[in-house]
This record gives structure tokens, C-alpha cells and sequence, in this order.
């Protein structure tokens, strides 16, 4: 849940860029330094792009950067961001679940003090092949 797109900063008579990313035409932002642009389109290419994984719609193929078109000015340059990441950032709510477990299981546990909301998170994250927690 990498990706890497090429986004267009162009310079605004008033100040500041707008960014664009000519693969992900609703992810537009700007900004008013380029470092600040940088913040900006790697916040919302990872919310485009997690819109799209969510709803099922395919993520484009990023195009090669020296194929985007530029006026000039124009700042070409790679954005990247993790989807992954972005989840676990923005989505760390807790989420109440039921279960059922055998209750002799509910015993031994319940006896040995373990957090059953640990125990269910440790184990979703190792079936997952997810290792790390931001």
C-alpha cells in the first residue's frame, strides 16, 4: 500500500502553488511554500488513494515523471505516501466488537489476567503479516 505519483507544483501570481497530480485528477491542494505544498500533496494523495482502496476502484499507474506536462515554472516532482499508514493514523479508533469463545477458554484467560482487546489485536496483526504499530 506504497505509492510513489508525480505531482505538478505551479506557481500562483498571487503566491504560493497549486498542486495537481496528473494521474489522480480529485487530489488537488496548495500551498503557500513548496516544503508546505510537499505536506500538503502527501496528505492528500494518501486520502485519494485510500478513497479509492476503500470503494474498490482501481489506483492508476503512476505516469513516468519526465512524460508530465509542464508550463513554466512549473516544479515536477515525486510525492509518495502509504495508505497503511495513513489508516492507522486517522483510523486508530476503538472499534467495539462481540465475540464468543468457549467458556472454559473465558476462564483461563480471565484467571491469568489477559486483556482479551490485546490478546485479539496481537493476533489479528500477526494473521494480518502486520508488525509494526505507529
Amino acid at each position: 500500500m506504497k505509492y510513489v505519483f508525480p505531482a505538478v507544483f505551479h506557481p500562483e501570481s498571487e503566491g504560493g502553488y497549486t498542486v495537481t497530480f496528473p494521474d489522480i485528477e480529485e487530489a488537488f491542494t496548495e500551498g503557500e511554500t513548496v516544503a508546505e505544498c510537499i505536506e500538503m500533496a502527501e496528505d492528500v494523495l494518501c486520502l485519494m488513494l485510500y478513497e479509492r482502496e476503500l470503494h474498490g476502484h482501481q489506483v492508476p499507474s503512476a505516469i513516468d515523471i519526465h512524460e508530465v506536462a509542464q508550463m513554466p515554472g512549473d516544479i515536477v516532482t515525486l510525492i509518495k505516501c502509504d495508505t497503511m499508514d495513513y489508516r492507522r493514523f486517522y483510523l486508530n479508533k476503538a472499534v467495539k466488537k462481540t465475540l464468543t469463545i468457549p467458556e472454559w477458554l473465558n476462564i483461563e484467560a480471565t484467571a491469568k489476567g489477559y486483556n482479551f482487546s490485546a490478546v485479539l489485536q496481537e493476533a489479528l496483526r500477526e494473521r494480518l503479516g502486520i508488525s509494526d504499530v505507529i
